[in-house]
């Protein structure tokens, strides 16, 4: 259930490490490596917000410079605000699909192995 709770969490996102975090209330070993995917989950959907912030405060800070031109072409800054969104979304995601693969392989091996800075937030809060 572990090694699920990691794994699952690339499909299903959040919604799977709380489920397994809520019926596997028994298990240490579970509810650790849950609580991990569910704070890596929680980090990644933080990361998203601020980029969609970021890059909405962009479109709204260049639209006035756009003007009424007829042609509507969309300012450089527009375009560069998407393209850094777009490689920060994505980068997000593509860290969170190999710490996912690696620590739910560590998992299934039985391993105590604990994000870098997650880890230890998981094992302060579950007092061991």
């Amino acid at each position: 259930m572990g090694s699920l709770a990691h794994f699952l969490q690339i499909a299903c996102s959040w919604i799977a490490p709380l489920v397994i975090l809520l019926l596997k209330r028994d298990s240490l070993f579970v509810k650790f490596h849950a609580l991990q995917a569910l704070f890596l989950q929680i980090c990644f959907l933080a990361v998203s917000i601020v980029g969609a912030v970021a890059f909405m405060i962009t479109i709204l800070a260049t639209l006035p410079a756009s003007g009424s031109s007829a042609q509507h072409v969309p300012p450089l800054v527009m375009i560069a605000g998407f393209g850094l969104f777009w490689v920060a979304i994505m980068g997000s995601w593509i860290s969170v699909l190999v710490v996912a693969v690696v620590y739910g392989i560590k998992a299934g091996r039985g391993e105590w192995a604990g994000y870098p800075v997650i880890g230890r937030m998981a094992r302060q809060l579950l007092q061991f």
